[in-house]
């Protein structure tokens, strides 16, 4: 229980930062409870920022995505992030956040209505990306729950582990708001960058060295496809880097967006970004990749034992058998295991705190969330006006409740991969709505038809790749054809998704989107000339 008592010891800490937020004497309101009054400093805001996009998904779900996969794992998101993520913020960030200061937006569903002079179409936006970004929640719940389940040995069994993120994350986000959060966002993660260098360095010696274990994962060739491509072809791998659009487009990183005192901040962000993203998703992929080397960590072994059981006799397999084997064989755990084994207790419990401090980065989404509601429905509906501000900030809270609670129920009964979840709903969907920042920010002749025919699309694509993947079981081996038109195979189910031509869903949902605005747009009337002056002028 040692490494957990640090952990506990982390969460109180937290916990204190966000009440610490709430005390202080700073002014009261809607904006700041859910924008910190847009006053964040530079270094709080990079901080805050690059934290609240790096979750339990970057440290586990990267870390046990490439125990399975290897290091292309790196090369199919941290790369294509590296570089397209800094550039949208650069490019769509500072103009929302132009938006913002000139005209007091607090959600980018007010821009939205008010660029294309629409209401209910907006709820219809809102309604479709809290759905989206709901997953995203999940992952915190279920990163929080396998992290002290492991930490402790077993002694916190993984609904427990949920349960205390998910109270610690409500509430410091329900009394600090968007000051608290950006706090505990800043200090997690210096927190969690400072745990990549540390735990590469010293499980890398314990284990004999990096260059030993990649040269005998080399030799083996039962393990020479981690160091290589060759399981992922082209066109997927090409699927991935229409991944990092979804970034800009979730609501938490818009609204981040606003938070920032000054326009300049966002140079810094746009520099260093990419460095932090080397920091911190290198060494998990490199940890997840050596583990397979380990041989005296029991739990290891029995994930790499079912992982090759399912590849020799999957199809001989009932589908419980192939459920429990799948289950044995998860391993967004496999950096807890390794820190177990190899770190004294001391120092995995300050290097679980810093796992901890990614895997509790889905309070800005929850946040997001609130703000949503009470700006986008509450208020807009006319509640702000009959019941004041002071109700509309306890409403926020109250969804804060409601939003935690949901996703803690869920994540106890959708044992799923963290990297699949992420990758499949929540990312997918939010880089298929994208179209909508480029086509409001800067096309005059975007309609509020186009963004509903794009926003329905996204919803009903994303259900019907979730159907299609409940009723269709995964393939243990290649791709299995589903839909084919002569040598064209159109839909194939793959061992952890969907493939279409041989590309990932986001693809064509992406383009889709993006067809949509434009030929909707063309063929129904645009916004008045009044509000294209407001958002035009000089261009």
């Amino acid at each position: 229980m040692i490494p957990a008592l640090f952990v506990f010891a982390y969460l109180g800490i937290v916990l204190y930062i966000g009440i610490f937020a709430f005390r202080r004497p700073h002014p009261s309101g809607a904006e700041d409870y859910f924008l910190a009054s847009r006053s964040l400093g530079p270094y709080v805001f990079l901080l805050s920022l690059f934290g609240t996009n790096m979750t339990a998904f970057t440290i586990l779900g990267s870390s046990g995505h490439s125990f399975h996969n290897g290091i292309v794992t790196y090369g199919l998101m941290a790369s294509s992030s590296a570089l397209i993520i800094p550039l949208t913020l650069f490019v769509i960030g500072t103009r929302i956040w132009a938006l913002g200061k000139k005209f007091g937006f607090m959600t980018p569903v007010q821009m939205f209505r008010d660029r294309w002079e629409c209401g209910h179409i907006g709820t219809v936006i809102f309604v479709v990306q809290a759905a989206l970004l709901v997953p995203y929640i999940i992952i915190g719940v279920m990163g929080g729950g396998s992290t002290l389940k492991a930490i402790s040995g077993g002694l916190v069994p993984y609904w427990m582990g949920g349960a205390v993120v998910a109270i610690t994350v409500m509430s410091y986000v329900f009394f600090g708001g968007m000051r608290g959060t950006a706090w505990v966002n800043a200090f997690q993660t210096v927190l969690f960058l400072c745990f990549g260098a540390a735990a590469l360095a010293l499980i890398g010696t314990r284990m004999g060295g990096f260059e030993q274990a990649m040269h005998e994962l080399q030799q083996s060739p039962m393990t020479s496809y981690l160091l290589t491509r060759e399981r992922v072809p082209p066109l997927f791998f090409l699927s991935y880097t229409f991944i990092p659009l979804s970034s800009i487009a979730f609501p938490h990183i818009a609204i981040f967006c606003l938070t920032a005192r000054h326009m300049n901040q966002f140079k810094k962000t746009v520099i260093f970004y990419p460095l932090c993203i080397l920091a911190i998703w290198m060494p998990c992929v490199f940890l997840g990749v050596a583990a397979n080397r380990v041989t005296d960590v029991e739990k290891i072994q029995d994930k790499i034992v079912a992982r090759q059981e399912l590849a020799r006799n999957g199809p001989q397999l009932s589908v419980v058998e192939r459920g429990q084997l799948r289950a044995r064989s998860s391993a967004d755990d496999v950096v807890l295991l390794l820190l177990q084994k190899y770190a004294p207790l001391w120092l995995a419990g300050l290097l679980g705190a810093g796992i901890m401090a990614a895997v509790m980065a889905s309070d800005s989404q929850i946040l997001a969330l609130s703000t949503m509601f009470t700006e986008d429905v509450f208020a807009f509906y006319g509640g702000k006006e009959r019941f004041g501000e002071t109700v509309q900030v306890n409403m926020g809270r109250l969804f804060v409740v409601i939003l935690t609670v949901f996703a803690y129920l869920i994540a106890l009964e959708y044992p799923a991969s963290i990297f699949d979840l992420a990758v499949q709903f929540a990312f997918s969907g939010f880089s298929a709505l994208s179209p909508l920042l480029f086509a409001a920010l800067f096309w005059k002749r975007s309609t509020k038809w186009g963004a509903l025919a794009c926003t329905v699309w996204v919803a009903g694509a994303v259900i019907a790749v979730a159907v299609f993947q409940s009723a269709v079981p995964a393939p243990l081996g290649p791709p299995a054809a589903i839909w084919k038109v002569g040598e064209w195979e159109l839909v194939s189910r793959t061992a952890n998704g969907t493939a279409i031509l041989g590309l990932m869903p986001v693809v064509p949902m992406t383009l889709i989107s993006a067809l949509l605005v434009v030929l909707v747009s063309l063929v129904t009337a645009p916004p008045s000339e009044v509000t294209l002056r407001r958002y035009f002028s000089g261009r």
